[in-house]
C-alpha cells in the first residue's frame, strides 16, 4: 500500500528546492495553480498570514523552512546569528499562534539549533531538520492511510460511498493528508464507489480544495451543499463519514471544522460509521474534554458578503470556525500510533502510551 500511495501521488502543496520554498497558493485554487516562491523568512510569514498555505501541518512545515531562510540571512549578516534569528522565530510564531503544527515545528527547529555540536554548520543542520519535519509528517499520513483503509476493509469490504468535510489532504499537510489520505488509499484499493464532499461553508474549503484534490487524484467525487448531508445518508447509501480533527481532548472529544458535529449526529441516526483521522500530536491530554476548548469565531463578513459585495440582510452574523464532536458519536479515531474504537479517556491514554506504529 505504501508504494502504491507514493507512486500515485499527484498533488503537492510544498516544495523546497535550491534554497527556496515554493507554496501553492490555495487562495487561487481551483481556478488557477499559482505557486508563491519565498526566499526569506518574512516572505514565508506573509504567505502564512495571507492564507496562501492552510492547515496546521502545512503551516508548521512552511514555518520551519521559513526559519531556514531566516538563518541563512542572519549568518550572512552577523556573527551573533542566534540573537538575530530570535526575531524570525517570533515573527513566524506570531502569524500562526493558534495552530498545533506551527508551534511544534518551530520548537523542534529551536531545540535542534540549541544542540549544535562544535563544527556543525548551522544552516545545514536547520535545513536537515526542516526536511525531517516534512518527511515525518508524510510518514505519519502514510501510516494513518494504511491503518484507516485496513479498518474500512475489515468492516465492509464492498464498494463504499464516503462523505467528507473541509480540506484534509496533501494541500493541508506535508503530503497525502489525514482524512483524504485514508480516502485516497481506499480508492487505490478499489473500495470506493464515490466520495461526496461537503462544500464546507463559509470558506468553501471542500468545494475549492478537497474536491479539486480528489479529482486531480482520479477519485470519483461529487460536491454537495452542506445542508443535504442527511438526504445523502438516507438516499445514497453513505457508509462512512471520514473527517479530520484540529484537536482531540483526553476523553476523545474532537475539535473539527464547523459542521463536523452535525455530521456525527446525522451519521448516528442513519447508521453511518464516523471516522476521525488525525496525528497523535493533536491529542491534548491536558484537555479533560471538549468543553474545555475555546472555539474561535471568525469575522461575520464571511457570511454577509461575497467578493466584497454585501448580499445578505444587514444583521448580526454568528460565524464560529470550529465545533466539538462528543466522543460517544465517534466510531473510530485513526492515528499513526494506532486505532481507537469508541474512544474514551482510558483508551486515549492507552494510545498515547504506545510507541508509533509507523
Amino acid at each position: 500500500m505504501r508504494e502504491r500511495l507514493l507512486s500515485a501521488e499527484k498533488v503537492k502543496a510544498i516544495e523546497w528546492r535550491d534554497g527556496q520554498l515554493s507554496l501553492i497558493d490555495q487562495r487561487r485554487l481551483p481556478l488557477a495553480e499559482v505557486w508563491r516562491h519565498c526566499d526569506c523568512a518574512a516572505a514565508v510569514a506573509t504567505a502564512i498570514d495571507e492564507g496562501v498555505v492552510r492547515g496546521a501541518a502545512a503551516i508548521g512545515i512552511s514555518a520551519a523552512y521559513g526559519l531556514v531562510l531566516g538563518l541563512r540571512a542572519r549568518l550572512a549578516e552577523s556573527s551573533d546569528w542566534r540573537a538575530a534569528l530570535e526575531e524570525d522565530f517570533q515573527m513566524l510564531a506570531a502569524v500562526c499562534p493558534a495552530a498545533v503544527g506551527p508551534s511544534g515545528a518551530l520548537s523542534r527547529m529551536r531545540e535542534r539549533l540549541e544542540r549544535l555540536k562544535p563544527g556543525e554548520d548551522p544552516y545545514a543542520v536547520a535545513e536537515e531538520q526542516a526536511a525531517s519535519i516534512l518527511a515525518s509528517d508524510r510518514e505519519i499520513n502514510l501510516g494513518m492511510a494504511q491503518l484507516g483503509v485496513e479498518y474500512i476493509r475489515s468492516h465492509q469490504g464492498n464498494l463504499q460511498n464516503l462523505l467528507t468535510h473541509c480540506s484534509s489532504g496533501a494541500l493541508s499537510t506535508g503530503g497525502f493528508g489525514t482524512a483524504l489520505g485514508v480516502i485516497r488509499a481506499a480508492h487505490l484499493e478499489g473500495l470506493v464507489e464515490r466520495v461526496y464532499v461537503d462544500e464546507t461553508r463559509p470558506g468553501l474549503q471542500g468545494a475549492r480544495l478537497a474536491a479539486w484534490e480528489l479529482d486531480a487524484e482520479g477519485v470519483p467525487v461529487t460536491l454537495n451543499v452542506d445542508s443535504c448531508a442527511a438526504h445523502l445518508m438516507k438516499t445514497r447509501g453513505i457508509t462512512w463519514v471520514i473527517v479530520r480533527a484540529e484537536r482531540i481532548a483526553a476523553n476523545g472529544d474532537i475539535l473539527g471544522r464547523i459542521g463536523t458535529y452535525q455530521l456525527s449526529v446525522l451519521a448516528m441516526h442513519h447508521g453511518t460509521r464516523f471516522m476521525v483521522v488525525a496525528p497523535s500530536m493533536v491529542i491534548d491530554l491536558a484537555l479533560e474534554s471538549g468543553e474545555d476548548i475555546v472555539i474561535d469565531e471568525q469575522v461575520g463578513s464571511e457570511l454577509l458578503t461575497l467578493n466584497g459585495q454585501r448580499f445578505a440582510a444587514d444583521v448580526e452574523a454568528f460565524n464560529p470556525a470550529f465545533d466539538v464532536t462528543p466522543a460517544d458519536l465517534i466510531d473510530v479515531i485513526v492515528t499513526e500510533k494506532g486505532i481507537v474504537e469508541r474512544p474514551n479517556a482510558a483508551k486515549i491514554e492507552a494510545l498515547m502510551s504506545r510507541k508509533r506504529l509507523h
